[in-house]
């Protein structure tokens, strides 16, 4: 009698190894996994002896979905079925465990999945989880509609069929993958080989958008740039369904909550699974056409925010890793973005720079500044492809000059048109603000210069100040009669000004060293000229005529005085090196103290002498170049001079300062102000030799506010006026000749 229940069980244990076999042989042939799951649910029902079994797919929305049912009683939950979960029933049991579950009474049951098995008449049951790769997949569960339970050791045997049926699972999904990478590598190579062709941009996001919205299975795909006006504009658009939702150049706003917007906030991927919480002019066009879900990621383009890429579907949520998916064909239309940008530029740049050497040529030339202006202004017209484009000068009377004007097609703005400063247009912004400016609607601007532009057809411009060594000077403007010029437009204007700014400067400093020079000549001149003949006339006329009656009484004297004669030869002697010393100080008048001393005792005896009292303050600790000291001496000594003379001061302050091969000097004092360099020749005379020396000198002195001088002088290598080497030895020579005949 024992051998019976020992064969009983072998032909137990032999039938679920049939049972196994069965269902593994169906696994190792890659059957279908409904077909597996069909096989699983009838052979471990049969094999247990319950009535109903059932193999459920956990799903996102927290329900499980019945993919394989059998039974032995006709009483069985369909495939597809929904069973949500919540409550205590065999579903709900595994998935808040995800551990092998027992039921033993359904009176105990509840939840809407345990009254429809009540229903069914079930009273027991044994799940065990579905796990796929280390995942909760689904659940296993046999009932049956006996009072007893299901036999001890039912959920092990239960479990190797699942084992079994996760396998099949898994073959499929690394199936389905290994398929989907493959297109997925097939899609991106052809967008690849049109980026390494070089296509056009537009090509490339079509292609972009076509392969995305294919591979991800999407009743939508669209790729838009980000507009600075808020808005979205649709570079490409596909659609599943063969009625287009969305046509290139649409223009969308942003605003609300929406996946292009919720890109453009953030700069990262983002998801909307229930298009019932859109809100947004976006928001509102995807409901009306019975979008459900969508997924976006941002175009980014050297790292910037270009764009978005957004797949759309009308059916269930897009699958979960959409998003990295989607960002592998954004990059390849990024890198088709830049590459485009990148030849643009690059020829942009090329031809930009044709056009400034052009310019910089003639300045460098010396071009005359209207050659210089004319041919800025063309150059950069044409190369901005403007409309219009003209230079213009500020007037010290709140007006505006033109000083070159070019157009593509009609008339240009005439040349010397002037035109009074005032309301809201570029030039006058500019005058206001010294900064670039902008009119992208010239139907907002006001004033005389905004009505000359608009009479000129002129709807847009851009403007940037023209500085001549940090002084306003005018403004270089592009206009255009249709759209506004384009961002960065005042960038590339800029280089364009900085020539004209150096013509102008070059222009300028020209005139100004010429005119400085021949002051200094012609002051050195005439100072030399009247000191030579005050000397000539006066004091060395005398001296002659003394030395010429001395030889005479020499020549009388009797015979015998040899002893008077020889002393009378003396003195005459001494007349001529008298007269040789003071032609020695007509041909370099100098202070001996500061010859002799430098420069702080100079000063100090100076300061002795003038008649207002004198604050000095010297941090100077060496000999500074002759000619620097020489400058400084004389400009400290005219500046008192005005002070007390002129000025009506009470005291006068005086600085001297040697700071890393400058030297300042800072001369103020409290008198009545109102010094300019129109009023007399004093003052030009201190900037003259100041300028001479490669310094420079400026004046600060409101009326009734006193006078202050600053005057900076380079001390290292300061530049040495020079006199030419013939008027220098034709001095020399003179004198030697007048000493030889006296």
């Amino acid at each position: 009698m024992a051998a019976l229940p020992r064969r009983a069980g072998n032909d137990r244990i032999a039938g679920e190894q049939a049972a196994l076999r069965r269902v593994a042989t169906l696994v190792a042939g890659a059957a279908a996994p409904e077909e597996v799951f069909a096989a699983v649910a009838e052979e471990a029902g049969r094999l247990l002896g319950a009535h109903h079994a059932t193999m459920s797919r956990y799903d996102p929305d927290g329900t499980g979905r019945v993919v394989a049912s059998w039974s032995g009683t006709g009483a069985a939950f369909p495939v597809g079925t929904c069973l949500p979960l919540g409550g205590r029933n065999a579903h709900t049991l595994v998935f808040q465990t995800q551990r092998p579950a027992r039921i033993s009474d359904y009176a105990d049951a509840s939840g809407p999945t345990g009254e429809a098995a009540r229903e069914f008449g079930f009273r027991a049951s044994v799940s065990v989880p579905v796990v796929v790769e280390g995942g909760l997949w689904g659940v296993m569960v046999v009932e049956h509609t006996r009072e007893e339970p299901l036999p001890p050791g039912a959920e092990a045997r239960l479990t190797a069929f699942t084992e079994l049926a996760a396998t099949a699972i898994a073959n499929a999904q690394a199936r389905v993958e290994l398929r989907g990478f493959a297109e997925e590598q097939a899609a991106l190579r052809r967008v690849a080989t049109l980026v390494a062709r070089a296509a056009p941009p537009a090509q490339v996001l079509t292609a972009v958008t076509e392969e995305a919205g294919r591979l991800l299975h999407a009743t939508y795909a669209a790729m838009g740039r980000y507009d600075p006006d808020d808005m979205v504009s649709v570079v490409a658009a596909r659609s599943s369904t063969g009625a287009a939702f969305l046509s290139v150049d649409d223009r969308l706003r942003l605003g609300g909550r929406n996946v292009p917007t919720m890109v453009f906030q953030t700069g990262r991927p983002a998801r909307i699974d229930d298009f019932a919480e859109l809100s947004g002019p976006i928001g509102d066009d995807a409901r009306a056409l019975g979008l459900r879900a969508g997924v976006g990621v941002p175009v980014s383009v050297e790292g910037r925010l270009w764009g978005v890429m957004a797949v759309l579907s009308r059916e269930e949520p897009l699958p979960a890793g959409t998003e990295p998916r989607l960002a592998g064909f954004t990059e390849l239309a990024a890198t088709a973005i830049a590459n485009a940008q990148a030849r643009v530029e690059l020829r942009g740049s090329a031809e930009e720079q044709a056009a400034l050497r052009r310019v910089a040529t003639l300045v460098a030339q010396g071009a005359s500044p209207g050659n210089v202006f004319a041919a800025v202004t063309e150059e950069a017209g044409r190369l901005l492809h403007a409309d219009y484009a003209a230079m213009k000068r500020y007037d010290p009377d709140d007006t505006i000059t033109i000083v070159a004007a070019w157009s593509s097609a009609s008339a240009a703005f005439p040349l010397g048109t002037h035109a009074r400063l005032g309301g809201h247009n570029v030039p006058t912004i500019i005058f206001q603000t010294r900064q670039p400016a902008r009119i992208d609607d010239y139907t907002t601007a006001s004033g005389p210069l905004a009505e000359l532009a608009f009479k000129f057809g002129m709807r847009a411009s851009v403007g940037v100040p023209v500085s001549v060594e940090g002084r306003l000077w005018g403004v270089m403007l592009v206009g255009s009669s249709g759209e506004p010029p384009p961002a960065g437009t005042e960038a590339r204007l800029a280089g364009f000004t900085e020539l004209a700014a150096t013509a102008i400067a070059n222009a300028e400093a020209q005139a100004a060293l010429t005119a400085s020079r021949a002051r200094i000549v012609a002051t050195a001149d005439a100072t030399r000229r009247r000191i030579e003949r005050n000397l000539h006339d006066g004091a060395q006329q005398r001296l002659v005529s003394l030395a010429l009656d001395l030889r005479a009484a020499q020549a009388t004297a009797p015979p015998g005085a040899g002893q008077l004669v020889q002393e009378l030869d003396g003195v005459a002697a001494g007349l001529d090196d008298v007269l040789g010393e003071l032609r020695e100080i007509a041909r370099g008048l100098h202070p001996a103290v500061l010859a002799e001393s430098g420069l702080l005792p100079a000063l100090k005896t100076l300061a002795r002498r003038s008649p207002i009292p004198v604050r000095l303050d010297i941090q100077v600790d060496r000999r500074l170049p002759e000619p620097v000291e020489t400058a400084v001496y004389y400009t400290v000594a005219e500046a008192l001079t005005n002070a007390a003379k002129h000025a009506r001061a009470t005291t006068a302050d005086i600085e001297v300062a040697d700071s890393d091969g400058v030297l300042h000097i800072h001369i103020r004092d409290d008198g009545r102000g109102g010094a300019d360099f129109t009023h007399g020749t004093g003052l030009i005379g201190l900037k003259d030799r100041a300028e001479a020396l490669g310094g420079h000198l400026q004046v600060h002195s409101p009326p009734r506010e006193g006078t202050t001088l600053d005057i900076t002088l380079p001390v290292d290598e300061p530049a040495r006026p020079q006199l030419p080497p013939v008027v220098a030895g034709q001095s020399n020579d003179a004198g030697t000749q007048r000493r030889r005949r006296l």
